[in-house]
């Protein structure tokens, strides 16, 4: 192997280990109960969206519910879930009990 070759396939090498992991878009869906007034959507969505990595966020006042797009290369459930709390609006994933 000549000297070009190996530069090439050393660069290769290195581009290859250097690429980004693949982002997954996850979505999921919180209880979020203390939703008392028809306002408080505004907060949770201002909170959430904060989070790095999330992509879209969607409020229902009438179901008390908050369905979160995001990077699970950035964040992850227990971080939104953080965010809504922090905001004084504790909430769980959909369907968990605690």
């Amino acid at each position: 192997m000549n000297n070009t070759n190996r530069r090439f396939a050393s660069l290769v090498f290195i581009a290859a280990l250097s690429a980004p992991v693949l982002a997954a878009t996850k979505t999921v869906t919180l209880d979020v109960p203390g939703m008392t007034c028809p306002a408080c959507p505004i907060t949770i969505k201002k909170a959430l969206n904060k989070v790095q990595g999330v992509s879209k966020v969607d409020v229902n006042y009438e179901k008390k519910l908050a369905v979160v797009s995001f990077d699970d290369t950035k964040t992850d459930t227990e971080a939104l879930v953080k965010a809504t709390t922090n905001a004084g609006y504790p909430s769980q994933p959909e369907g968990e009990k605690k």
